[in-house]
């Protein structure tokens, strides 16, 4: 067969049209259904202490995000986004990192946080926009982020963090600090310019970046197959920019460590950014703005519960003898009273004194600034009943 030798391409005489049928990327599942290991797959080493660590970490985030569900219906937070059903996802891959590592999450990766040892009260703390939050109460829920523990602040818009993950793992690879950047998103976000940019970006440059999709089935309300993409899933595109790709099933916690243990391997050794797609579902709504039974049947949310990532890993490690159900359900309880309890403190906690609100942006806070505070406060001590977490905070309060 002939050669292009400028680009490097086999050359035909006739139309040879290529659909998305010709590439089929398969699912890698270690860990089946019902916590049994599928035949001829390896276990990731992983011994007991870090087994149990993951697993004590996907029960704290099952209690968490139940519980801060409630206290939402309840008006005790404006909002929240949980992440059932995708803990495997974000947990599983966070063990396979180092400490050093980066993150970029989306809004479904408080187990990541979690398992990098962000507390419970820290949580709270964000959650409740109180003045020990370390975003100091300017950020909407669920909007975490920790210089601390290598975890950037959560934003708002869509997909934004995708081709800043890009952007840190060029710098990290100029600064040979041997770390990774791993980023988070959903396969709606996918649907963004920023996804393509960043991957091209990634590849060209070979930078050290994971790029982990949790396709959860649902961008909102619409279904991901034939509504959000016509093709194989998101894992392809990996593939069209020239990325070592892997898809995994999402729920498995051996599949998402393993594949992550061997992308680090690669982007750090190699500077092979890698994308990885995993298959899961989102158990609960959207957010707490959405419901659910308007664009999906009972049906197939229970039999997307069989396949619960949780339940799953338990079941493995009552195999192994590491605990037993009486262990799970006693460490589920004590995890349950320590987020009640740490509720209950967060919403007591004064919010951050209004005088904060124009600091950390300017050296001085410049006199325009000084200007809108003061007329900020003027309105305040106007309509007191409207703010009465501040309006006895603004003269002679506690700063």
């Amino acid at each position: 067969m002939a050669k292009d030798k400028q680009h490097q391409l086999d050359i035909v005489t006739k139309p040879q049209f290529i659909d998305g049928s010709a590439l089929k990327i398969p699912m890698l599942q270690i860990l089946a259904e019902d916590g049994t290991i599928r035949k001829g797959a390896e276990l990731p080493e992983m011994d007991k202490e870090l087994a149990l660590k993951i697993f004590d970490t996907m029960q704290f985030i099952r209690i968490l995000d139940e519980r801060m569900i409630a206290a939402q219906r309840q008006g005790r937070i404006s909002f929240y986004l949980s992440s059932l059903g995708e803990e495997a996802a974000s947990i599983g891959s966070a063990a396979a990192l180092t400490d050093g590592d980066m993150i970029m999450g989306q809004y479904r990766e408080q187990g990541a946080l979690a398992f990098r040892g962000f507390t419970v009260e820290q949580f709270m703390n964000q959650l409740f926009s109180n003045e020990r939050d370390l975003g100091k109460g300017r950020q909407m829920p669920v909007h975490y982020g920790c210089a601390e523990l290598n975890f950037m602040t959560i934003a708002s818009p869509l997909a934004t963090q995708i081709p800043q993950a890009t952007g840190y793992a060029y710098g990290q690879k100029m600064d040979k600090t041997g770390n990774c950047t791993i980023c988070y998103f959903g396969e709606g976000a996918a649907s963004e310019g920023d996804f393509h940019a960043a991957l091209n970006m990634a590849a060209v440059y070979k930078v050290p970046a994971i790029f982990f999709c949790r396709n959860n089935g649902y961008a909102i309300s619409t279904p991901s197959q034939g509504e959000q993409y016509a093709g194989d899933g998101i894992a392809p595109r990996g593939v069209a920019y020239g990325m070592k790709t892997i898809r995994v099933d999402g729920n498995d916690v051996f599949a998402v460590y393993q594949a992550t243990q061997l992308a680090r391997k690669l982007a750090v050794e190699e500077n092979e950014p890698v994308l990885i797609e995993g298959m899961s579902y989102r158990m609960a709504g959207h957010s707490t703005s959405d419901d659910p039974t308007g664009y999906r049947t009972r049906d197939e949310e229970n039999a997307w519960r069989a396949k619960d990532p949780v339940v799953r890993f338990q079941k493995w490690l009552q195999a192994q003898g590491w605990i037993n159900e009486d262990e799970a359900q006693k460490n589920y309880d004590e995890k349950k009273a320590a987020v009640l309890a740490a509720l209950k403190s967060a919403e007591t906690v004064p919010v951050p004194h209004i005088d904060e609100i124009i600091e950390d942006v300017y050296d001085t806070p410049p006199p325009h600034l000084k200007q809108q505070l003061e007329a900020l406060k003027a309105h305040i001590r106007k309509y007191p009943e409207a703010y009465p977490k501040t309006a006895s905070r603004i003269d002679g309060g506690d700063k």
